[in-house]
């Protein structure tokens, strides 16, 4: 999607926090009308289809398919499993009822239970905490991105049913089954929404923001596949913006980004980019402007040194997202 996004002029020269503000009524219709020539003309399909997940992106997304097509042309789909916080679907419901929405609740827990997700996840834990099992929870973390490595560690955080967590190291086989096992859930999620989609004749909406996007926080053929993606042109930062420009409840824009992956509460930040996005965003937009690390450091209150580190976390991660964003390959 090439697009400029409708950046509003502040009169002020430094770069900060208000160099990624927008005029987000401008930036609405913009992209309205882009996805009504996209859906409609390009694509051929009457309105769209998409999960909501009760966070920010796919609150976003929906509204905007809500004010492009019409709320009676948008098919918001809750996919809930065994490990989904039910404030994701409390808060979902919220966001449906508030742009006036048809939805449908889909429980994939069993299609995934009996497709072995969580087997095969818990196998591949007790190979590191063999007590590991019913009342225990999990999730993935990473080490700090101001590290300067240019790559990431991760680690397996477990809680027994007390509560009582530990950390551990992963070996990598470990760490890719219990990755694989969990993409799953992204995998098993979008062939839903195509269902959907197809028996509607609607377009599947992508919810990706520019940070995800650009970083490759998705799943290759799960979260990542879509007909078409209305905000991945914008960081997470601008995404607020519309967010209140389009009345989404003000729980939701107050939540904060959570990855609804892994059975203990996690954020995104915990997950995958290690500082909030708030900071994220900052280092991205200075790093594709071209704007000096001091700048940068000023702006996020980060060392320089730690700039360029986050500047060489981006680096790595955008290796990796070269892969996802890749079309299949042919000899044609």
């Amino acid at each position: 999607m090439q697009a400029v996004t409708a950046l509003r002029t502040t009169g002020a020269s430094a770069f900060s926090s208000e160099s990624l503000k927008l005029d987000a009524e401008a930036e609405i219709e913009r992209i309205c009308d882009w996805m009504r020539q996209v859906v409609a003309k390009d694509l051929r399909k009457r309105g769209a289809t998409l999960g909501l997940s009760g966070g920010i992106d796919s609150s976003v997304t929906a509204a905007l398919a809500a004010r492009a097509f019409g709320p009676s042309k948008v098919l918001g789909i809750f996919m809930p499993e065994h490990d989904s916080d039910p404030e994701s679907l409390r808060l979902g419901k919220a966001l449906a009822e508030a742009i006036g929405i048809e939805t449908v609740l889909e429980d994939i827990g069993p299609s995934l239970d009996a497709a072995g997700c969580y087997r095969r996840r818990d196998g591949f834990i007790r190979q590191v905490v063999p007590e590991f099992g019913a009342g225990w929870g999990c999730k993935v973390v990473l080490e700090d991105a101001l590290a300067g490595r240019g790559y990431n560690i991760s680690w397996l955080v477990v809680a027994d049913p007390d509560g009582k967590q530990s950390r551990h190291r992963m070996p990598l086989d470990v760490y890719l089954g219990m990755i694989a096992a969990a993409n799953m859930k992204q995998r098993t999620r979008k062939q839903t929404e195509y269902y959907h989609a197809d028996r509607l004749n609607y377009a599947v909406a992508g919810t990706p923001n520019r940070l995800e996007y650009d970083q490759g926080f998705f799943v290759k053929n799960g979260d990542g596949a879509a007909d078409f993606k209305p905000i991945a042109h914008l960081y997470k930062s601008q995404v607020y913006q519309l967010a209140e420009a389009l009345g989404v409840p003000e729980e939701i824009r107050q939540r904060p980004p959570t990855t609804d992956t892994w059975s203990l509460p996690q954020g995104q930040d915990e997950y995958y980019f290690s500082l909030p996005y708030s900071l994220m965003d900052l280092c991205l937009f200075g790093l594709d402007r071209g704007i000096a690390a001091e700048e940068v450091a000023d702006a996020t209150g980060l060392t320089v040194e730690q700039v360029q580190a986050v500047w060489k976390n981006i680096a790595s991660k955008r290796k990796v997202a070269d892969y996802l964003h890749a079309a299949p390959a042919t000899l044609l």
